[in-house]
This record gives C-alpha cells, sequence and structure tokens, in this order.
C-alpha cells in the first residue's frame, strides 16, 4: 500500500538571515547544553533559530507526547516567518506522529525539512502526501564537519545540481591507495529516476502504511546503524516481499555503522553476501559505500528530486534543482 504520487513541490532554497525552526520529532534531550550546541551550530551557519515549544519536552524517551511533537511541526510549517523546519536529533518516534500531520498545511506551505535516521519516517511520509522534496542530511547535534557543511549548503542555499562523490584522500595509516569511504559496485551501470529512501530500519517499519511513496522507477538509497547482518538481510527481504525491490530503477547503500555479525554468529553472511543475494538479481546498476548515514561526513541528498547514478563510478548526479 502506498500514497498516491503527489506532484512534485521544490521548497524554496535557504539564505542566511532566514529563519529555522528546530523540532524534537523522536528522542527526548535531556540536557539543555546540547540544544544550546544545535542552535548555536545553525546560528553559526547564518540563520536566526526558533525552538518548539515542546522540544525539551518529555515522555519517558520520547520529546513529549505524540500530538505535541506533531503540534511544533505543524506550527512550523504554518509560520510564514520559518524556511526550514530542523530535527535536532533521530532515535526513535516519528512515526508515532504521521496520524497527527496536518499535511494539507504542509502542503499549502512547502519549505525545507531536513534530519535523517528515524527522521527518515516524516521524509518519506511528507514527500508521499505532498509531493514535497524533503532532504536527508544533517541533524542539528549532528557532524558540521567542512565536507558536510559543503554539500549542505550546494544543496540548499545555492541549489546546485550537485554531482554527489565520496571524499578522496588518502591517510597516515596508508599512503599508497585510499582505504576510507570507498565504494562498492554491485552491478555496474547508469539509471535514472526519483530519489527516495533513508533509514531501512524506520523505512520498512512503516511499509504497508498510507504513509510511503509510490516506488515505481526509484532510485531507492538507505543505510543503518547497530544492526546484526541477519536483520539487514530480513530487512531487505521484507522489501523484496513487499514488490519493493522489484519497481526500482536502482540502488544506494550507504553506510552501516555500528553493525557486525552478531555475538557468536560465526556464520553469518557479509554485506556482500546480502547484497549479491537480494539486489544483484534486479540487475539494475547498485552500488555499496555511499557517504549517507551515521558516524561520518554525510550528503545532504533531496528524497524526491530526479537523479542519475553510475555504479561504477559511485555517483549521483541530480539532474534537477533541488529548491526552488
Amino acid at each position: 500500500m502506498h500514497a498516491a504520487a503527489a506532484k512534485v513541490v521544490k521548497p524554496k532554497r535557504l539564505a542566511a538571515g532566514d529563519t529555522v525552526m528546530l523540532v524534537a520529532p523522536a528522542n527526548a534531550t535531556f540536557n539543555s547544553v546540547e540544544l544550546q550546541i544545535a542552535k548555536e551550530s545553525l546560528e553559526a551557519l547564518g540563520f536566526k533559530v526558533r525552538v518548539g515549544a515542546h522540544l525539551l519536552d518529555r515522555h519517558g524517551y520520547l520529546a513529549g507526547d505524540d500530538k505535541a511533537r506533531a503540534d511544533d511541526i505543524n506550527r512550523a510549517f504554518d509560520d510564514k516567518r520559518v524556511a526550514a523546519v530542523h530535527a535536532i536529533r533521530g532515535g526513535w518516534g516519528s512515526a508515532r506522529l504521521l496520524p497527527y500531520l496536518d499535511f494539507d498545511t504542509i502542503r499549502r506551505n512547502p519549505k525545507v525539512l531536513i534530519g535523517y535516521s528515524d527522521v527518515t519516517a516524516l521524509l518519506l511520509s511528507i514527500h508521499a502526501k505532498t509531493g514535497l522534496v524533503t532532504f536527508h542530511g544533517p541533524i542539528g547535534l549532528g557532524r558540521w564537519d567542512s565536507y558536510s557543511l559543503d554539500y549542505y549548503k550546494r544543496v540548499l542555499f545555492n541549489g546546485e545540481e550537485v554531482t554527489y562523490a565520496n571524499k578522496q584522500g588518502l591517510s597516515d595509516r596508508n599512503a599508497l591507495v585510499q582505504t576510507e569511504f570507498r565504494t562498492l559496485t554491485i552491478t555496474p551501470g547508469k539509471a535514472r529516476g526519483r530519489l527516495l529512501g533513508g533509514n531501512l530500519t524506520v523505512m520498512t517499519a512503516i511499509l504497508g502504511s498510507p504513509y510511503v511513496p509510490d516506488w515505481d522507477d526509484a532510485i531507492l538509497f538507505t543505510e543503518d546503524i547497530g544492526e546484526d547482518y541477519y536483520r539487514i538481510d530480513r530487512m531487505l527481504t521484507q522489501l523484496k516481499l513487499a514488490g519493493v525491490l522489484g519497481k526500482i530503477k536502482g540502488f544506494v547503500f550507504g553506510s552501516c555503522s555500528e553493525c557486525g555479525p552478531g555475538d557468536g554468529n560465526f556464520g553469518a553472511l557479509t554485506l556482500e553476501e546480502i547484497f549479491a543475494d537480494h539486489v544483484k538479481p534486479l540487475g539494475v546498476p547498485a552500488w555499496q559505500g555511499a557517504m549517507i548515514g551515521h558516524g561520518q561526513p554525510q550528503w545532504t541528498v533531496p528524497v524526491g528530486a530526479e537523479v542519475e547514478i553510475d555504479a561504477a563510478a559511485g555517483t549521483i548526479k541530480l539532474l534537477e534543482a533541488p529548491v526552488a
């Protein structure tokens, strides 16, 4: 089951002096210093920062009850002074908000929505319901290294049709060949389509709901953190059984930070073997190792924009400006 495809809508590009709203759609922010760091980081980008009324609320591990967290997002989209809605963190809880989001208000007031990990539930559902291009990229408390900042500014400020390519360079550990941020081709070739995806666990958790997009001819990207390999296998099996993998034109996997075979699981499949089982038989261009995910510099990628991937080169090229 998926939402009916909506006409693609692009948010207005960002500029210094714009107001952004920090919201907490998932886990609670337990320490006020974390809010200070997120706020000051966005201010250093030239933004004026407003804080959602419920950002420091708590309901167990969540940042307040579901309706309150959703209300902060609805109010941010309804506020003409706000140019972007920025998640402070992920964790768990964004999917719980979906029944309480005002998609009509969001549709009437397109603006930048950005985050990753658990925020995947918002990125996909809002695109599916409204056609708005959303952005898988840094959270308020995320990495703001120079590499990540460069893509953030080129995409959201400049509206460039960028070509995403992994960070290049040798290291002190190996001055002969690149060892970090390598890509690996699963199936060579080029493919064009609408870029859809996000965190694998979160994405599969909302399959079968009315909050997922139409996967026809999509370029699927995904990543994860802290999962045993058998769970990655299980989730890709779910995507296959749900018919998603059979519809896509291309596949890109980012990082699987803190993933592994699991304690005592000496006979575990590797990620390469799992992709060989599930992705290679699709016959579509596919590669792994994109700078999308946790624990590393990351790209800011538009969910819902048209792209071209080159699986041999390990690149994603925007075929249109991601913002208006």
